[in-house]
């Protein structure tokens, strides 16, 4: 039995192994990394809600005056302070300075130039001159003189010889190439020449001699005709149809005499009116 105080032989083993470690991990650099490890792990963290300091501080703010409108600078100015006021809103009296006497002709004239039935000799001149002269739709465009055609929606002047409302400027004429429904005499009645032929096939010299002309739109609300509408794209709309657009090409590759006979001949196959 051992004396008191002496090591073991597994103490000894047992030390013996630890120096050994120690000597390996100091060898492999070991215990340097676990130093820094060590140190790292117990620096103090951050508190929750601290802001890191920025590397580059924000440049300072710069206030700059508010934009007001000149209205409520105006209204926020006493008077008398610079800015520009009326003499009746700043109390002083105004005097009104008489205007010379033209004359009663003066002014009547001035009132026939305001009038939009007033047309001046050189735009009259310009009219004359410009005025398609070929029987079609015309190509001057006027939304004062030109009466709307119920298909092309085109307010040009008529190219017909004798119009004195296209050609002189007068009001109180009919314009003569258009037409006029002597059932409705409305807006569904006036039709341009181009119009009445391709899409209707009808010649204007022979609706000015008949004063008992009915346009299209009458002729399909009487019945006169069976299967004849309005091929206008109101009216096409109205029904539900879909506008038909540049269809006088095909009417005339199949032999029709306009639009509305090749969709009179359709609505016929159709059996629907």
């Amino acid at each position: 039995m051992g004396r008191l105080g002496d090591k073991s032989d597994y103490e000894s083993i047992r030390e013996a192994r630890i120096s050994e470690n120690m000597a390996r991990m100091e060898m492999l650099g070991l215990r340097r990394c676990a130093g820094e490890l060590s140190a790292i792990s117990s620096a103090p963290s951050p508190r929750a809600g601290s802001v890191t300091p920025r590397k580059t501080p924000k440049p300072p703010r710069v206030l700059t005056p508010l934009r007001r409108s000149g209205r409520l600078i105006a209204a926020a100015t006493p008077p008398g302070s610079g800015s520009r006021r009326s003499a009746r809103l700043n109390g002083d009296s105004v005097q009104h300075k008489a205007l010379p006497y033209r004359g009663a002709d003066a002014e009547e004239e001035e009132q026939e130039e305001k009038s939009p039935m007033y047309i001046d000799k050189e735009r009259l001149r310009v009219l004359q001159e410009t005025r398609c002269d070929s029987k079609a739709r015309g190509s001057v465009y006027d939304p004062v003189l030109g009466i709307c055609c119920h298909f092309c929606r085109q307010k040009k002047l008529c190219g017909e010889e004798g119009c004195k409302r296209c050609g002189e400027g007068d009001f109180e004429q009919q314009c003569i190439g258009k037409t006029e429904c002597s059932s409705c005499h409305s807006s569904n009645g006036i039709l341009c020449r181009a119009c009445l032929k391709v899409r209707y096939g009808e010649e204007m010299e022979e609706v000015r001699k008949n004063k008992k002309w009915m346009c299209p739109h009458c002729v399909e609300e009487t019945g006169t005709k069976k299967f004849w509408i309005c091929n206008s794209s109101i009216c096409l709309k109205k029904r539900k149809i879909a506008p038909t657009g540049i269809a006088i090409f095909q009417a005339r590759e199949q032999g029709y005499a306009s639009v509305a006979h090749l969709l009179m001949d359709q609505l016929k196959s159709r059996g629907s009116f």
